[in-house]
């Protein structure tokens, strides 16, 4: 059914209208399509759909997935990405019963471990050299340009031992034969951090890039943070990547007021978390926010940005697939945990309230209490 959403503050747009029309086939409309009804939005802020770019919703294919409505619209997050769960091993099994059942839309940054997280650091993904196939993993991403949206390595020491910073040279040297970004997920060495830095390029993302872990953090030395600075202005995209170890709410506080701001806030949600630290998006935002990142950079860090490179849009041209987040901020007292276990009392909560893809309108809440 057609419908208009009025009363709204559009934040996160180029424009500034005043009611945003719908047809019946979910595409924006120019003018109020005929025998349309009106949705009154309670004076809400309207966005473009939040995206997160690092979950796991490889749900049953790795024994650390949520579901992807766990993570998507009943929490506000209209876009996603799967980062990854899946290596060409059973990319197949992620594609099937997770990216296109959906309704929310998924993308994949593929593992360069050919198993991906199956049984996550139980069993690493980079045990040694049998655990790539380049061959394989070429070829998965070939047939599936259409939902793979970049390559992961996880480049600490607990996943790859000594093996160091090969693994991640190897998936960056898959990334530039297809054309896609390499994400990186940084923590303890080896490698160093400097090392992952060394081999990155426009485009590249590192995520936990807020981490406060000792020998595997920006903040350890001044030279690191120098060298963090100035990937970030060469357009090296730092994303959040909360995850249950690796965000420090001193590290956001401190690089937020040296210039290096996020360009993507995600949750890195997974079963290990999604009961806390990090619960939700808006949780996330709502810690971003109380670190002293603005509302409108919060924003482009969960829309614009992460979307465009999924190839989502983020405007209300019309003809486009109506795709929006509708939510409050609200006084609050919640006492959040970063995950070092640090406590940071929120004084602002971002309140997701509805979601809208296509022609389908969901209410959303927060997960936390």
């Amino acid at each position: 059914m057609a419908f208009t959403l009025t009363n709204f503050r559009p934040i996160g747009f180029a424009a500034s209208p005043a009611a945003v029309h719908v047809s019946d086939d979910g595409l924006i409309a120019g003018a109020a399509p005929a025998g349309a009804g009106a949705i009154d939005c309670g004076g809400a802020f309207l966005s473009p759909g939040w995206c997160d770019l690092h979950v796991h919703v490889w749900h049953g294919g790795t024994d650390i997935s949520v579901r992807a409505s766990q993570a998507g619209r009943s929490t506000g997050v209209t876009a996603m990405a799967d980062a990854g769960s899946a290596g060409e091993a059973n990319f197949h099994g992620l594609r099937e019963y997770v990216i296109q059942p959906a309704s929310e839309t998924i993308r994949a940054f593929l593992n360069i471990g050919s198993i991906g997280l199956v049984a996550c650091n139980r069993v690493p993904e980079l045990i040694d050299m049998r655990s790539i196939d380049v061959d394989r993993t070429l070829a998965v991403i070939e047939a599936n340009r259409d939902v793979i949206c970049g390559v992961k390595v996880r480049a600490s020491g607990v996943i790859v031992g000594g093996w160091g910073i090969t693994p991640a040279k190897i998936a960056k040297r898959v990334a530039e034969i297809v054309n896609l970004p390499l994400m990186v997920h940084v923590g303890e060495p080896p490698p160093l951090i400097d090392e992952v830095f060394d081999i990155l390029t426009e485009g590249d993302i590192v995520t936990h890039c807020f981490n406060g872990k000792k020998a595997g953090s920006i903040a350890d030395t001044e030279k690191l943070w120098e060298h963090a600075i100035r990937l970030a202005g060469e357009g090296i995209r730092m994303d959040v990547g909360h995850g249950a170890a690796s965000f420090d709410f001193a590290v956001a506080r401190r690089a937020i007021e040296r210039g290096l701001k996020p360009w993507s806030i995600s949750t890195d949600l997974h079963l290990n978390n999604i009961r806390g630290p990090v619960h939700d998006m808006a949780t996330t935002i709502a810690k971003l926010l109380a670190v002293g990142l603005p509302l409108e950079d919060c924003i482009a860090a969960v829309t614009a940005r992460p979307r465009s490179l999924l190839g989502l849009s983020s405007g209300l041209e019309a003809g486009a697939k109506a795709d929006f987040t509708l939510f409050d901020l609200v006084d609050s007292k919640v006492e959040a945990v970063d995950s070092m276990g640090n406590c940071l009392s929120l004084a602002t909560m971002v309140e997701p309230r509805r979601t809208v893809i296509g022609a389908s309108v969901m209410d959303a809440a927060r997960r936390l209490p």
